[in-house]
């Protein structure tokens, strides 16, 4: 079946922003230092050192500020401040390693036309990007075949990760609810209407959501079959959600659960844990160090804002259950549990105001560097629980406990990924990207996380 719609899919899209981004820059540079008295940055062959460096700069700024956050990317006023302190910073960096850069020159005004040039460039074509990329023409259209009892996860789950993806309608396979259920967000169509669904509504794939697959019709699975050899694509949906939100959707996994967890092929490279382990050393040690020269600003700020010991012992579930006390600068009032242990929540009044600033900047948990050094965390991985959470939510949420295969870390996917967790439905939503830690973990997705785990400091968005 023939498909005249364009769209451009997640890591295509991703890969685009980053692309054009450098592109534009290079290209403004290059025009500005060929129509103006501009010689701080030239592009030529002896300088690719110069044009290399920008080029990293500008990646790991980029993300670290949140440029290529597809949702963020796709409006204006977000894109425009994040902007604004990617490239500020990027400028600045690339100043302070004259080794790597251009000296600076005599002339300061070429520092203007420099950053200015940056600026403009990224400007131009995010403009570009929100007005043309990001607009009806190019959702993709989908439908949904499969049961109902989901369909509102299914829904707020592809709305929160892209903002093109567009479901336009859904096939209810269950008989005895067709037509009972009604959705103001999208259609139901009946299946004898899918071909004409795809026809009418310019329909670029289909997914097939459900828990089991006797639900689909031999009627329904013949006309998927056929829609398959005719190139359609067609789309297993808990492959899709995976892919699109990068988490695990253990809500649609059944007795079929080791399909989708192949943890063995990452858990057991003994190079990558080699260099994981030794990246932990070095870092806590680099942590510690920094940890001592600004202890007495802690201690100070302690004694008038906590007024009681600084370090907080707390037991917490490590590799394979085995429990250890993990370190923390102490955030709460004392004997803050008393009347027994309960989640910690947004405006908890039992945090001190000093602890609140330890909270948001994540600066509690720096002792937590000798927790890594000793062995019983890492940098990254799923973070530690308190026993007795564990103990809940392992008989609340199926495959709880298989985040422990691995040590907890100070800092995570999910960490970066979503809110603190101060309920069953938040450690719902962490479990399912800490399982997407483990069964990916790589040197690549921890370098995505300690990029990320920087945008958190610096947004100051620890709770």
């Amino acid at each position: 079946m023939s498909n005249s719609s364009i769209h451009f899919n997640i890591s295509e899209r991703k890969i685009l922003l980053r692309i054009i981004d450098i592109l534009s820059i290079l290209f403004v540079l290059y025009f500005v230092s060929n129509t103006f008295n501009f010689d701080y940055f030239t592009i030529t062959k002896e300088n690719w050192r110069w044009v290399f460096v920008l080029i990293i700069y500008i990646s790991i700024f980029g993300t670290i500020f949140e440029l290529y956050d597809l949702q963020k990317s796709s409006k204006i006023d977000k894109t425009y401040a994040n902007i604004v302190l990617a490239v500020s910073v990027t400028v600045l960096f690339y100043f302070l390693t004259p080794y790597f850069t251009p000296l600076l020159p005599d002339n300061r005004l070429q520092i203007l036309y420099f950053y200015f040039s940056i600026m403009f460039a990224l400007f131009g074509w995010r403009s570009a990007y929100i007005t043309f990329i990001v607009s009806p023409r190019f959702f993709k259209k989908v439908l949904i075949v499969g049961e109902t009892s989901n369909i509102d996860v299914i829904l707020e789950a592809f709305k929160e990760s892209d903002p093109n993806y567009k479901i336009v309608g859904f096939i209810n396979c269950e008989i005895e609810n067709q037509g009972r259920l009604q959705f103001e967000a999208i259609k139901e169509y009946k299946p004898s209407e899918i071909y004409k669904v795809i026809a009418d509504e310019h329909i670029s794939e289909i997914i097939v959501a459900s828990y089991n697959s006797d639900i689909i019709t031999p009627k329904i699975n013949g006309m998927l079959i056929k829609l398959l050899e005719e190139g359609f694509p067609i789309k297993e949906y808990t492959q899709v959600f995976e892919d699109m939100t990068q988490r695990v959707p253990i809500q649609f996994i059944g007795k079929d659960f080791y399909k989708y967890f192949p943890f063995s092929r990452n858990n057991k490279n003994k190079l990558y844990q080699f260099f994981h382990r030794l990246l932990d050393i070095a870092i806590s040690i680099i942590g510690i160090i920094s940890g001592i020269v600004v202890l007495p600003l802690f201690f100070l700020g302690n004694v008038i804002g906590n007024r009681g010991d600084l370090l907080y012992f707390q037991d917490r579930i490590g590799k394979n259950g085995k429990v250890f006390k993990m370190i923390k600068y102490r955030t709460m009032i004392k004997n803050a549990e008393s009347s027994g242990v309960v989640w910690a929540k947004k405006n908890d009044n039992r945090i001190t105001p000093f602890g609140k600033f330890l909270r948001h900047s994540r600066l509690d948990e720096i002792p937590q560097f000798i927790n890594i050094l000793i062995g019983d965390m890492s940098i990254i991985g799923p973070r530690p629980e308190r026993p007795h959470f564990v103990k809940q939510l392992s008989q609340l949420l199926p495959f709880y406990e298989t985040r422990h295969i691995i040590k907890p870390g100070l800092t995570g996917w999910a960490q970066v990924k979503t809110r603190y967790g101060s309920s069953v439905d938040d450690s719902l939503l962490k479990l399912q990207y800490d399982l997407y830690y483990i069964k990916y973990r790589s040197f690549f997705l921890d370098a995505n996380i300690i990029i990320k785990t920087l945008s958190t400091i610096i947004f100051y968005r620890g709770q």
